[in-house]
């Protein structure tokens, strides 16, 4: 007579199974929600240059947001449009009324004390979603690396910290001037735009269809 098998040890070699397919269900559902999110990441990539354009600095209790108009990419001897967006802790938005502002624009490299190349009068501005915030019409007399400091007190009746803002800005040849024209640090400026090459955005488009590639696949195997 052959020995008969333990319950027991049947009991419990099912019951491991069982959780053995179990937990590879949770493995794959897991594994699924971390390259969704990774997806989620790749498809900003393809659209760093823009997205990477507006300039934030923060101090003390305000935070202030950089946009030049167009498209966060001003050109020498054109007319710009440059607002910002000044909030306090919160969020709550610091409009040009509230606000004791001056705006300064240096060409890097300056010395300190050096006078200001453009102090352009500030005015209050509507901007996607932000009403009366400071604003400015500045036309950057050459291509090359410039300064923008925004100083600010809170005006009558407003409380917010006293701040200081420096914001880099690099300013294109425009259509008006020529390709070799000499720059405002000194150097030779392009007359054509910088864009990302073609490998930075197919890349981050070839890892994202890889990665949902890889999650419709584990969705598949843990369905079966």
């Amino acid at each position: 007579m052959f020995p008969q098998p333990s319950r027991g040890k049947s009991f419990l070699f099912s019951t491991s199974i069982a959780t053995s397919s179990k937990q590879r269900g949770y493995l794959n559902k897991g594994t699924i929600q971390y390259l969704l999110f990774l997806s989620c990441l790749a498809i900003p990539i393809t659209n760093v240059y823009p997205a990477a354009a507006h300039k934030v600095e923060v101090a003390g209790d305000v935070g202030g947001t950089l946009h030049l108009e167009p498209n966060d990419n001003p050109r020498a001897g054109e007319p710009s449009q440059a607002w910002f967006a000044l909030t306090r802790r919160g969020g709550k938005v610091i409009p040009l009324a509230q606000c004791n502002c001056q705006l300064a624009v240096y060409a890097e490299p300056y010395a300190a004390g050096e006078p200001a190349l453009l102090e352009p009068t500030l005015k209050a501005v509507a901007a996607e979603r932000y009403q009366g915030i400071p604003g400015a019409e500045i036309v950057f007399p050459k291509p090359g690396l410039y300064q923008l400091e925004l100083n600010g007190k809170p005006a009558s009746g407003a409380r917010f910290k006293p701040f200081e803002f420096k914001f880099e800005v690099t300013v294109a040849a425009g259509s008006n001037n020529s390709q070799n024209l000499r720059n405002v640090n000194g150097d030779v400026a392009q007359g054509e735009n910088q864009s990302l090459p073609f490998w930075a955005i197919a890349v981050p488009i070839l890892g994202f269809i890889a990665i949902l590639f890889v999650a419709l696949r584990g969705m598949r195997g843990g369905n079966e």
